[in-house]
């Protein structure tokens, strides 16, 4: 047993240290996201499963704070309307939980953080395609499987492996250092 633990270790270091080539790409989010935020606009999250709860984290980082005393930053997860999301999904399809809310939501010079470890989530891909319509700016995080994502995207991060649970570590990593870049200069 303890191999395994050093062996799922050892690979969550090594997408870690894969994720060090996608620096300017984290940097470009950051400065997109601050933009928003400077211009009195917003960030909208979208994720399933588990980037879902990465949506709901990041924008409370946002609303409240991460690391320094700042102003709330108007960020909003699109997954956590549970009426919105059971109505939609009644009405019309999954397919559309969220594009439907981009729609209602956004407008032109807010960004979205879409979130999907393969890259190929209809729900998303739908969100990036309506934010696009509306002019807003579109930021990927993604796995290495994740071109279909890669091509739709401003800008989009890669956690470079096809296994779920390293994909979501990684992007939790970035997430969090967007956060510290963001604060640091909105704290400005």
């Amino acid at each position: 047993m303890r191999e395994d633990i050093i062996a799922e270790l050892s690979e969550s270091v090594r997408v870690k240290e894969g994720v060090k080539k996608e620096a300017g790409g984290i940097e470009e989010a950051a400065s997109i996201i601050a933009n928003a935020f400077k211009s009195g606009n917003k960030l909208l999250l979208c994720g399933n499963g588990g980037s879902a709860a990465d949506c709901q984290h990041i924008a409370a980082e946002f609303v409240g704070r991460f690391k320094r005393e700042r102003r709330a930053l108007p960020a909003i997860a699109l997954t956590t309307n549970t009426s919105t999301l059971t109505a939609l999904t009644n009405d019309y399809s999954g397919d559309i939980i969220f594009s439907r809310q981009v729609e209602a939501l956004g407008k032109k010079g807010d960004a979205l953080l879409a979130i999907s470890t393969s890259g190929a989530s209809p729900n998303i891909t739908k969100a990036i395609e309506t934010a696009k319509s509306i002019g807003m700016k579109t930021i990927g995080l993604t796995g290495e499987k994740g071109e279909k994502m890669r091509k739709m995207c401003d800008v989009c991060i890669t956690a470079p492996s096809p296994d779920t649970p390293r994909i979501q570590e990684a992007h939790l990593a970035i997430e969090h250092i967007i956060c510290g870049i963001i604060e640091r200069q909105i704290s400005k």
